[in-house]
């Protein structure tokens, strides 16, 4: 199936212990309009998403770790035969957490690293200690052998810590580090003045490409800047090779940019089945709809996958297959997710389309 649905976000909870500054679901600690939904129904979710696909589905939040079932559902996953893995910021890992993980079946842990030093990091968290208690979440993982990767998301408050973040992750012996473009989506709404601007962004995806290309000790992948994979191809013609990249066992492959309601989804604590985590459009409700009903038939998925609707730069982009420009960005910034990427400045050689 050219559209096979292989990573699942869900949202288990909208309830957070921290308050990050770009929170894509705003999430606080007490939430009174999006409760969590109960056991029961995670299970019909489980057994529904079961019954048509076999993604990776990451328990996220939110905070999973602040509901008290979260290793009752992964547990049941796990029991589906589904790759179930874990995004957590860290604060609230203990030696018996780290236990439930393994128990549970959980095959992988992401965790948010957004400063080479507690400074940067809190003041992205918006929590004094968020860094310390990363941190000791990573020893423990280490201690229990626990497979952990690392995320990180930049604006221009951290981005001149992005090579020191990067030999950061490489010591504490993560799986990967996937490298955030953030998008505007949520609690960064407030930040729009700190996005890193168009005229930075290939400067930093070339540095990514000159670590990636030399890198054996630690896989990398920058997300949601789907025109580094422009990127790579221009470079390697240029360079006259073939740079080969490596998958992660748990991620959708290398080959492609955005890959919003093509090869992945979130789930939101409400049902709401959404293109990616930071595009804030239903293509459907779980609790009223099957999940293949909705990858299958809903209108907006229709639409981001007829790449033929694509309007300005990249609708007539020559690299439009292998990038496609980020829809929730598009979406965030101009009200029409059929936009061109708007922090992308590659000229096409393609004429206008009549």
């Amino acid at each position: 199936m050219e559209f096979e649905a292989k990573w699942l976000a869900w949202e288990i909870t909208r309830r957070c212990n921290l308050k990050c500054v770009h929170c894509r679901s705003s999430s606080e600690l007490t939430v009174q309009d999006h409760p969590d939904f109960t056991f029961d129904l995670a299970r019909a979710i489980l057994d529904d998403v079961a019954s048509y696909a076999s993604p990776v589905i990451v328990l996220s939040g939110g905070e999973p770790l602040l509901r008290g079932d979260v290793f009752d559902i992964a547990r049941y996953g796990s029991g589906k035969g589904l790759r179930m893995c874990l995004a957590t910021n860290g604060t609230l890992v203990t030696e018996a957490i780290c236990g439930q993980i393994k128990e549970a079946g959980i095959r992988m842990v992401s965790l948010s690293l957004d400063g080479a030093c507690a400074a940067t990091h809190d003041d992205f968290r918006n929590q004094a200690g968020a860094f310390e208690g990363t941190m000791k979440a990573i020893s423990l993982f280490r201690k229990h052998k626990i497979p952990f990767l690392i995320n990180s998301s930049f604006t221009s408050r951290n981005k001149d810590e992005i090579p020191a973040i990067f030999q950061l992750v490489k010591g504490l012996g993560a799986t990967a580090w996937y490298m955030f473009m953030i998008v505007p989506t949520g609690r960064g709404e407030e930040i729009m003045e700190e996005l890193i601007p168009e005229r930075l962004y290939d400067e930093i995806l070339d540095w990514h490409y000159a670590q990636e290309k030399e890198e054996t000790e630690i896989l990398m992948r920058p997300t949601c800047a789907p025109h580094y994979y422009r990127i790579v191809r221009q470079r390697a013609k240029e360079e006259g090779s073939s740079f080969k990249r490596r998958n992660l066992q748990f991620s959708t492959g290398g080959s492609k940019g955005c890959l919003a309601g093509q090869l992945i989804c979130l789930i939101n604590v409400d049902g709401d089945v959404l293109p990616c985590s930071y595009f804030p459009k239903a293509a459907g409700n779980i609790f009223s709809s099957s999940f293949k009903d909705i990858w299958e038939n809903s209108k907006l998925f229709m639409e981001l996958r007829d790449f033929k609707g694509y309007k300005g730069n990249c609708g007539r982009c020559e690299y439009l297959q292998v990038c496609g420009g980020c829809r929730a960005r598009a979406y965030a910034m101009t009200g029409d997710y059929l936009a061109q990427e708007p922090f992308c400045s590659h000229v096409p050689i393609r004429p206008h389309k009549s």
